[in-house]
C-alpha cells in the first residue's frame, strides 16, 4: 500500500498536490461546502486485493457516509475503476452496491476513474457522474476532479444527470490510451468537443487494462448527460466503433533486450541520453519488476555510463543494506518471482554507490508534489550499468526517483526505465531517443502469452479473426 491517510491527514498530504482530492477540495473551497474527507489509499497495481484491504478501505467510507446519511448532498469518489478484489470481480461496483444501501438510490455521486478503468454495467449504473482522465501520461488527475466536483455541484442544486456506457470486446485500446499517438489524441479532442454540446456533460474514453482477466474487460465510453440518453448513446457507440476500427494501429515498435542493448551500445548521447522503456516489466501494469533479461543484455554488451531502475528485489536490498557504501558485493538480483516471465536471477559483482530509506517527492508533470518510499534502496554499480535497487514496487514516473538516490538521469548516456508509457511524462524532455523493449515480463504485449481465464471469447487479439458491431 503506497498511501493510507485518513481524514485532515490525507488533506494536509494530498490537498495541493496534482491529486484527485486536490481538485475536490478546489471546488469545494470555491462554492463553500463542507466536506468529510474519509480516506485516501493508493496502490501500484499487482495482486487481487486482499478482502482484509478492501474491507478497512470500505469501511472507512461507508461509516462516514453513515454518519452523516441525514446532512449528505452529494459524494465525490476518487476511483481508478480495475481494482479486482480477491472475492468478487468488481470493487468499484461492489463499494457503490454497498454505498448505495445506505444512502440511497437518488442521493449524487460522481466518480473520477483513470483511464484505464475496466467499467462494469453495475458501475455505470450505481453512480450518476463519471469523468475520467483524458492523458496517458496522466497528468490531468486534479482538473479531471474539478469537472466531477462541478458536476456534482450542479446534480446538489437539482441537475438530474446520468451515465450511458459502450463496451468494445478488446483487451484494450490499440495505444493503450496513449494521449501522444494521433489517433488516440483524436479520440480525446472529439470526447471534449462533444462536452460542448447542450446536455452532454462528460465523454469518458476507457482504454481498459489488458493485464487483468475478468468478465467486464475492455475498452469503454461512458457519457454522463442531463436528459440527452439518445445523443449521449450516439456518442458513445461513435468512439466505440472508431476504437474498433483502429485495433490494427499500434505505434509502439517493440525491440527485444538483444536488439535494445546492441543500439544502446552504440548510441551517440550527445543530444541526450538513449531511453530504454522496458514495456513487459512495468510495475504499473501488475508485472513484478524484478525481471532480468534487458538487464542481462545490457551488461553482456557491455553498455556503458547507464542506468537501469527500478530492480525491484527486497532481499537483495536488505543484503546490500548489511554493507555500506564503497563495498563491492557479489549477490544473486532479480528473477525471483517468477523466472519464466522475465528472465532468472541474475549473479553481479558491484560497488555500492548509495543507501537510504528511499523516500523522495516527485516533482514532474504526474507526481507534482506528491511523496513515496521505495523502502530501503541500494544503487549498484555493475560494470557500467547503475542499478536502483528497491524494495517497494513501483514504475519509472519521475526524475526524482533516480535523482533522490545519487543517479543524474540527463547525464547518462542510456536510461532503461521499467514503464510503457507514464515516463515520458518527466523523462522524454532530456531524451535523444526512446525506444521500447519487450523483455519477455508479465506485462509482455504478446497477450497470447497471458493465461486468461475468465475474459469472454472472441475477444480482439486473442481472436483476430472475431466481427464487431457496436450495438
Amino acid at each position: 500500500m503506497d498511501t493510507l491517510l485518513e481524514g485532515d491527514a490525507a488533506i494536509a498530504r494530498r490537498g495541493d498536490v496534482n491529486a484527485e482530492l486536490a481538485g475536490f477540495l478546489d471546488v469545494a473551497k470555491a462554492e463553500g461546502w463542507r466536506v468529510t474527507h474519509a480516506i485516501s489509499a493508493h496502490a501500484t497495481p499487482g495482486a487481487r486485493v486482499a478482502r482484509a484491504a478492501f474491507e478497512h478501505i470500505a469501511e472507512c467510507i461507508y461509516a462516514a457516509a453513515l454518519a452523516h446519511k441525514d446532512t449528505l448532498d452529494g459524494i465525490l469518489l476518487g476511483l481508478h475503476g480495475s481494482m479486482v478484489p480477491d472475492f468478487c470481480e468488481d470493487g468499484e461496483g461492489e463499494l457503490l452496491s454497498h454505498l448505495r444501501a445506505i444512502v440511497g438510490p437518488d442521493l449524487p455521486i460522481a466518480v473520477t476513474l483513470d483511464l484505464h478503468a475496466m467499467v462494469t454495467p453495475d458501475m455505470a449504473r450505481l453512480a450518476q457522474i463519471y469523468v475520467s482522465y483524458k492523458t496517458y501520461p496522466h497528468v490531468d488527475m486534479r482538473v479531471t476532479a474539478r469537472h466531477a466536483a462541478r458536476l456534482l455541484g450542479a446534480a446538489m442544486a437539482g441537475a438530474k444527470p446520468a451515465t450511458v456506457r459502450v463496451h468494445v470486446p478488446m483487451l484494450d485500446e490499440a495505444n493503450g490510451g496513449r494521449s501522444d499517438v494521433p489517433e488516440t489524441q483524436a479520440l480525446y479532442d472529439r470526447a471534449i468537443a462533444h462536452e460542448a454540446e447542450p446536455g452532454i456533460l462528460a465523454v469518458s474514453i476507457n482504454s481498459g487494462f489488458a493485464e487483468a482477466d475478468i468478465t467486464h474487460m475492455g475498452p469503454t465510453i461512458l457519457v454522463t448527460h442531463e436528459g440527452q440518453e439518445k445523443r449521449a448513446r450516439e456518442i458513445a457507440k461513435g468512439l466505440a466503433e472508431t476504437i474498433w476500427a483502429q485495433r490494427h494501429r499500434t505505434a509502439n515498435e517493440f525491440l527485444t533486450v538483444e536488439e535494445a542493448a546492441t543500439f544502446a551500445k552504440s548510441f551517440d548521447a550527445s543530444g541526450g541520453p538513449l531511453l530504454i522503456a522496458d514495456y513487459a516489466d512495468n510495475p504499473g501494469a501488475g508485472a513484478y519488476g524484478d525481471a532480468t533479461n534487458l538487464l542481462r543484455a545490457m551488461l553482456e554488451a557491455g553498455v556503458e555510463n547507464a542506468s537501469f531502475s527500478p530492480m525491484v528485489d527486497g532481499q537483495a536490498a536488505a543484503e546490500l543494506h548489511r554493507h555500506k557504501v564503497g563495498d563491492v558485493v557479489t549477490l544473486q538480483l532479480g528473477g525471483k518471482c517468477d523466472a519464466s516471465f522475465g528472465g532468472e536471477p541474475l549473479e553481479v559483482t558491484g560497488e555500492i554507490l548509495h543507501l537510504s530509506d528511499g523516500y523522495y517527492v516527485g516533482d514532474g508533470p504526474m507526481m507534482g508534489g506528491v511523496s513515496h518510499s521505495w523502502g530501503p534502496v541500494a544503487v549498484l554499480r555493475v560494470g557500467g550499468v547503475d542499478i536502483l535497487i528497491t524494495t517497494e514496487t513501483e514504475q519509472m514516473l519521475d526524475q526524482q526517483q533516480l535523482k533522490a538516490f545519487g543517479i543524474e538521469p540527463a547525464k547518462k548516456a542510456v536510461v532503461a526505465l521499467k514503464s510503457m508509457q507514464h515516463f515520458r511524462a518527466a523523462f522524454q524532455p532530456i531524451a535523444g531517443k526512446v525506444i521500447v523493449c519487450d523483455s519477455g515480463a508479465l506485462a509482455t504485449p504478446q497477450a497470447h502469452k497471458r493465461p486468461y481465464v475468465r475474459v469472454p471469447r472472441p475477444v480482439w487479439p486473442l481472436d483476430r479473426d472475431m466481427e464487431f458491431v457496436v450495438e
